[in-house]
C-alpha cells in the first residue's frame, strides 16, 4: 500500500485541485458565520385511534397559507430544550408532558432566509383537554393527522417523517406512552395507542400479559363504560417518568 504525505502549508507540496478546494473552503473563517439556531417541535397525540401532529399555518412569504411545525429561535439566555418547552406551551398551554430532543436538520438551504439550524424535538400529549391556541405571526393551529399531511413549510415533511419513526422506536423500549394517554384509562385504550403508532394489530392476550408483567401499570380499582361494551378496569403508570424497559 502507498501511503502519500503532502504538507498542507506549501502550495507547491499538494495536488492542484486538493489545494483548490481547501483554499476556497477556508475563504470565511467560521468565526465570521452568520447562523442562526431554532428549535421545531413535533407534537402527537392519537385521536380515535389516529395519529395526529400539531400544525401552525404561516403568514409570511414565501410560505403564507402553507402549514407548518411550531417552532422558532432560540432566546439569548435559552437552551434549546428550554425553547422547545415555551414554543410547546405557547401552542398547547400544557407542560408535564414528554419532551425530547429529535435531530439536528442543517442544511444550508433549508430555510430562505438565511441559515438557520434547527434542533427538532418531539412530543406526545394526551388528547383530553388540550386547547389549542397560536400566536399573533401565526394565522392558525390544528391537529393534523400524520397519513394525510399538506406539504409543508421548510424541511418540516422530512422532520415529520423521522420523528414517525423515532416514536415507533421508542414505545418499543420505553414506558413514554403514558404521555399520550389520559391518568386513568382502559387497557384497550392503552393497546389502541400503540397499535396507532405501529400501524399494526397486536394479539391482545399477549400484549396484556406482557405489558401487566413489566409492572408500569396499577389498577385503580375503578371501572368506566365505553360505549355499548361492558364496564372495563381503568389503570394508571406508576411513574410518569421515562424508564427503559423491553415492551415488543
Amino acid at each position: 500500500m502507498l501511503l502519500c504525505v503532502y504538507n498542507t502549508h506549501s502550495k507547491n507540496n499538494m495536488p492542484n485541485k486538493l489545494y483548490k478546494k481547501i483554499a476556497k473552503s477556508t475563504k470565511k473563517h467560521p468565526s465570521k458565520q452568520n447562523i442562526k439556531i431554532a428549535v421545531d417541535n413535533c407534537i402527537f397525540t392519537v385521536i380515535n385511534d389516529k395519529l395526529y401532529i400539531l400544525l401552525i399555518q404561516m403568514k409570511k412569504k414565501p410560505y403564507t397559507n402553507k402549514w407548518a411545525l411550531p417552532g422558532g429561535l432560540i432566546g439569548d439566555k435559552e437552551t434549546s430544550h428550554n425553547a422547545a418547552l415555551r414554543i410547546l406551551n405557547e401552542q398547547t398551554a400544557v407542560s408535564d408532558v414528554y419532551l425530547e430532543q429529535l435531530f439536528t436538520f442543517d442544511r444550508p438551504d433549508r430555510d430562505p432566509f438565511g441559515r438557520v439550524v434547527s434542533v427538532a424535538h418531539f412530543a406526545l400529549i394526551p388528547n383530553r383537554g388540550i386547547n389549542l391556541r397560536t400566536i399573533s405571526k401565526y394565522a392558525d393551529v390544528k391537529w393534523q393527522r400524520v397519513s394525510d399531511l399538506p406539504k409543508l413549510a421548510y424541511d418540516h415533511d422530512e422532520i415529520v417523517k423521522y420523528a414517525k419513526k423515532r416514536l415507533a422506536w421508542k414505545i418499543k423500549y420505553t414506558n413514554v406512552v403514558w404521555s399520550l394517554l389520559p391518568e386513568k384509562f382502559t387497557f384497550t385504550e392503552l393497546q389502541n395507542v400503540y397499535e396507532t403508532i405501529l400501524g399494526k394489530r397486536l394479539d391482545r392476550r399477549n400484549f396484556r400479559k406482557k405489558f401487566l408483567a413489566l409492572k408500569l401499570i396499577k389498577s385503580t380499582g375503578k371501572k368506566v363504560m365505553r360505549g355499548v361494551h361492558r364496564p372495563a378496569m381503568t389503570y394508571q403508570f406508576k411513574s410518569r417518568e421515562a424508564k427503559i424497559v423491553d415492551i415488543l
